[in-house]
């Protein structure tokens, strides 16, 4: 009963347009992460693990807002955050603001693994996950050309944080606020749910803004009953405590498609459109956006499902 899913943002208002000259590399990377990631799962690996290394390969693709790629802050720096959190016992590690490492979801992992605390902050996470072995890695790689026009383009035009994040010609002609978080979900051999999920928040976001992708309950969480991350404008599910919300609607008898559609009308409300991915203990798996589209890909008994706007589709 291997069951994954994954997502790389959830954004935009209005009819899809269709692909964009750099969605084709999107949804390849997609396929490998899944393909990979699934096969890894069938033979037997957990799914905490395997929840950690999708996320790897996401941030390692630099179109997607995580690791690699990730947008820029006002102040012209990349900080980045993630979480992760194994259902059966609800273990879970989260880094904030790192600045230096080229996996912040596998520094979270290693906080999980260390069992204390849950959460690490800024330098602080930085120097134990480079003091734990990961790469380290210098803002000149982290930041890439697309990013830094976003950036330009934002502060040019003096506009609202996340205006330009999946701006793939760098120019403000739409708004689509809240794209290119990174997440997964996971069942493995063994039944139990995993969930991860990454970012690098929003271009010209304020110095020290956290969003809700490292915060326990709100972009990402885990139990007996469901594995959650979420994307979209992170204040929202933060102040509904989102990804926790779909457990207690469950406990509460609703399904997981139900769970996860009254979650998302809960969140709108307060500016916080986007999307949810999930897996319930029975395998059930739901990936629904209320946006013009999410990056979303399945792999469900070895087959592959990709898509980013309003249908999905094999690879």
């Amino acid at each position: 009963m291997v069951k994954l899913a994954i997502h790389g943002g959830a954004g935009g208002d209005g009819p899809w347009k269709g692909p964009t000259d750099l969605d084709p590399q999107r949804i390849a990377c997609m396929h490998n992460v899944l393909s990979t990631v699934g096969a890894m799962l069938e033979s037997g690996i957990d799914a905490t693990e395997a929840v950690t290394i999708a996320v790897e390969m996401l941030e390692d693709e630099e179109l997607f807002n995580a690791g690699k790629g990730s947008v820029i802050a006002a102040d012209g720096k990349v900080t980045m955050d993630a979480s992760i959190m194994r259902g059966y016992d609800k273990a879970a590690g989260s880094v904030v603001n790192v600045t230096k490492i080229r996996h912040p979801i596998r520094a979270a992992k290693l906080v999980l693994d260390k069992g204390w605390p849950v959460m690490l902050n800024s330098a602080s996470a930085d120097k134990f996950a480079i003091d734990s072995g990961l790469e380290e890695v210098n803002q000149d790689w982290l930041i890439t050309d697309l990013r830094l026009a976003q950036w330009q383009k934002w502060k040019k035009a003096n506009s609202r944080p996340g205006s330009t994040d999946e701006d793939d010609e760098a120019v403000l002609d739409h708004d689509l606020e809240g794209m290119g978080t990174v997440g997964a979900v996971a069942i493995d051999t063994n039944g139990v749910l995993a969930a991860a999920t990454s970012t690098g928040g929003m271009t010209g976001k304020p110095d020290g803004r956290i969003g809700d992708t490292p915060i326990i309950g709100a972009g990402t969480w885990a139990d007996n009953l469901v594995a959650v991350s979420c994307t979209g404008v992170g204040e929202a599910f933060i102040r509904t405590c989102a990804a926790h919300e779909v457990s207690t609607r469950i406990r509460m008898g609703e399904s997981l498609s139900q769970s996860c559609t009254n979650m998302l009308e809960m969140v709108a409300p307060l500016g916080g459109r986007g999307g949810v991915i999930a897996i319930d203990s029975q395998g059930n798996v739901e990936i629904p956006f209320q946006t013009m589209l999410m990056y979303r890909g399945t792999w469900i008994d070895g087959e592959i499902m990709t898509g980013i706007g309003p249908e999905l589709s094999p690879k």
